[in-house]
């Protein structure tokens, strides 16, 4: 039973902004689910569910992988902001940013999990990107131009 009520919360949560646990209740009910808020406590804990800020300003509860897309989406907007320049040497990409934006900026491109990146160190307004190859650099530093349009 209890695998099927956190299926169904999730299929819930999914189709509709759902802002609070009794909300949640009540939708599980109207699916002939027999739940008590302390249930959907817990399911919400073992399920690690998160509440987000919705578009509207209303938050809502989430999982944790649609939770970062929308965290990503504003790196990426913060991304194109703050970015000025991007120049490759080697394995290596440096992204020049606006002052005191580089680990807001290098949170960002960390976030879209690229493969091609090992990893991102950021001072205050400089990002180096180190690149699992050479061969690969090139084709990051278009993405990042694309980006910053």
């Amino acid at each position: 039973m209890k695998s099927v009520r956190q299926v169904a919360i999730l299929d819930i949560i999914d189709k509709q902004d759902v802002e609070t646990q009794e909300e949640l209740a009540d939708a599980l009910r109207a699916q002939g689910i027999k739940v008590t808020q302390a249930t959907v406590s817990r399911d919400i804990k073992e399920l690690r569910l998160l509440k987000v800020l919705t578009p509207s300003g209303a938050y809502k509860y989430a999982t944790a992988d649609k939770a970062e897309n929308g965290l990503s989406d504003r790196f990426i907007r913060v991304l194109a902001e703050s970015m000025l320049s991007v120049a490759v040497s080697g394995n290596l990409v440096v992204v020049k940013t606006l002052s005191g934006s580089a680990n807001v900026a290098a949170e960002a491109l960390d976030s879209l999990h690229w493969p091609e990146i090992l990893g991102s160190l950021a001072g205050d307004n400089t990002i180096l990107l180190v690149i699992r190859a050479e061969s690969e650099a090139p084709q990051v530093v278009q993405r990042i131009q694309e980006l910053m349009k």
